[in-house]
């Protein structure tokens, strides 16, 4: 597993293990990740349209958010893909992405058709990574996608989501059938960069995932590892 642990550390600056992370930092860091998550449920009301993505001469990049967010919560990854000369393509159909997984990355492979897409690579946070391992697993044959960066996604489930009230969210059970399924699918894991913080506010398993290139950052939180330059640095190293 590659760690980056030090404010001035690279996605692929090796440094040992972390330290665990005591309760008032993780307090901390989990207030400032609901913050930032209500920033940009309010930022996704402004200007910014998926057609000023669109363009650029490198590799397309498809965006899938996670669960109750719009494509607008991956705009600071989005705005360093574009800036590098990637088109990056959202998919509004998804609305705030409660579908099942199945039917989600349906809709994926169908965008990929539709716009005749090839070496894809998936950028993808939470719920969003399910989708597209979902998508590259069982709808792919034709192997449009490449591979995948996927920011704290819960691979292996989230033990807090047996206290989910609906059901959308127990879906996220490691005993889910869909997930349990994609589970025993290992060899996509190695076209599959995941990247998630020493502490995520919903997953406490975190989102390490066996065969793939698993970046830990020293990151706090669900959400705002979205927004941290060191996120940046790695999705960008995942499209070199």
């Amino acid at each position: 597993m590659t760690d980056a642990t030090t404010p001035a550390a690279g996605p692929t600056s090796t440094t040992g293990a972390v330290h665990p992370v005591g309760l008032a930092t993780r307090a901390a860091w989990a207030a400032r990740d609901w913050l930032y998550a209500v920033r940009w449920q309010v930022q996704s009301l402004g200007p910014t349209t998926a057609d000023d993505y669109r363009d650029g001469d490198r590799p397309p990049v498809v965006v899938i958010p996670g669960v109750y967010e719009t494509w607008h919560f991956m705009r600071p990854l989005m705005d360093a893909l574009h800036d590098r000369g990637h088109p990056v393509h959202v998919l509004p159909v998804l609305r705030h992405n409660v579908r099942p997984v199945p039917a989600s990355a349906r809709e994926v492979v169908a965008y990929l058709d539709e716009h005749d897409l090839r070496g894809v690579l998936l950028v993808t946070h939470s719920k969003g990574g399910l989708i597209g391992k979902y998508a590259m697993t069982s709808l792919d044959p034709d192997r449009r996608i490449d591979r995948m960066v996927a920011v704290s996604t819960p691979f292996g489930g989230s033990s807090l989501a047996r206290l989910a009230p609906v059901p959308h969210l127990r879906a996220f059970r490691a005993a889910d059938p869909v997930l349990a399924a994609m589970g025993r699918e290992l060899e996509v894991n190695a076209r599959i960069t995941s990247v998630y913080g020493v502490f995520d506010t919903l997953i406490p398993e975190g989102s390490e995932l066996a065969g793939a290139t698993n970046v830990r950052l020293p990151v706090g939180g669900h959400f705002r590892i979205l927004g941290d330059p060191r996120t940046r640095e790695a999705v960008l190293a995942a499209t070199d």
